[in-house]
């Protein structure tokens, strides 16, 4: 993490233990600023992956679900980077910045996702290139927005997956109400707004809340290769584009659409046990195999827990379980967008 955010983070009394999250109080604390105040949350579990150069848009368009041409200068969008067999290695949040194309990715498969990017650029005018030099940021609340549009006039009149930049900074309205704000390091925004009053500090675990509750998975290390865009409701979010041309996996994600053999979906559910994202999921009905796996997770109390789990949707109504015993239920909860009817 940038040094000036770690340092702003442990002036506001937010502290991690070696594996880098919070207390539990801490974190819980976080977790009510969000759902009732004006939070700034550090996203050091996401970086930005880099690509420009004249065939910057073509290359991105022979490879990644969405259709980069709508990626312009004032619309970001969620977009997938899979196999060939469609099953997801990343994804992203894509927005423009001074010509290039900036992929914000999780972390922990950003150097892998940008290395292999790199080898198909071939003889094509693209540079692919891991920017640590920026800092990305999650804010929400009425405070936050009030200090965002100090530095960003248009803010007011900012929807959803609308972007307002700068030569050093991009904001970014997301879907659940809240804002990315990404900042070259040393850019004189962040201290500003990292001074106001009452701006409440969280970390990456807490915002993840956020997007569970707008029902956005990312794909992560634990998670890679396991789903098909569908699965995690990705063109559900707007990240796949069906009339677009050729890209790894294109013909698979395209059968799946169109013959409705999706078995496997993605819900939100609550659950009263510590699990991780990746946890494998089982059922009564079909009791000598894995059914779904975790995508999401976050603590909300002692023993309560959202997450948001891809799941075969025949099983709810036998249950589904963390365990092969069958003893640590999930509960399906409403998503913000209807999922469709799944044909067998």
């Amino acid at each position: 993490m940038n040094a000036f955010w770690d340092e702003w983070l442990r002036q506001k009394g937010v502290v991690r233990g070696e594996n880098g999250q919070a207390p539990l109080a801490s974190h819980l604390e976080q977790v009510a600023a969000l759902e009732n105040g004006s939070v700034l949350a550090p996203l050091e579990n996401f970086v930005l992956i880099r690509v420009e150069g004249e065939d910057a848009a073509a290359f991105l368009q022979g490879q990644l679900s969405n259709d980069i041409r709508e990626v312009t200068a004032g619309c970001a969008q969620y977009s997938t980077y899979s196999t060939a067999k469609g099953r997801m290695l990343a994804s992203f949040l894509i927005w423009r910045h001074e010509g290039a194309y900036c992929l914000m990715v999780s972390a922990d498969i950003a150097e892998a996702v940008a290395k292999r990017l790199a080898m198909f650029v071939l003889r094509s005018k693209v540079k692919v290139t891991l920017d640590r030099d920026w800092s990305l940021l999650g804010l929400s609340g009425i405070l936050a927005r009030s200090e965002l549009q100090k530095h960003f006039p248009g803010l007011a009149s900012l929807e959803k997956m609308q972007v307002e930049a700068q030569s050093e900074a991009a904001l970014v309205a997301l879907p659940n109400g809240g804002y990315l704000l990404a900042l070259k390091d040393g850019c004189g925004i962040g201290e500003d707004i990292a001074r106001a009053e009452g701006l409440q500090a969280a970390l990456a675990q807490a915002w993840a809340l956020r997007d569970i509750q707008a029902g956005i998975a990312w794909v992560v290390q634990a998670t890679q290769e396991q789903f098909v865009p569908q699965m995690a409701n990705m063109e559900l979010i707007g990240a796949v584009n069906f009339k677009k041309g050729c890209y790894p996996g294109q013909e698979i994600v395209a059968r799946s659409q169109y013959l409705g053999k999706m078995k496997r979906r993605m819900f939100k559910v609550s659950f009263d046990t510590a699990l991780s994202v990746g946890a494998k999921l089982y059922s009564p009905q079909l009791p000598d195999q894995s059914i779904g796996m975790l995508a999401a997770v976050c603590q909300l109390n002692d023993s309560a827990y959202l997450g948001l789990a891809v799941a075969q949707s025949q099983t709810w109504e036998a249950g589904i379980f963390a365990d092969e015993e069958h003893t640590i239920a999930l509960h399906r909860l409403e998503l913000p967008y209807a999922i469709e009817s799944v044909t067998e």
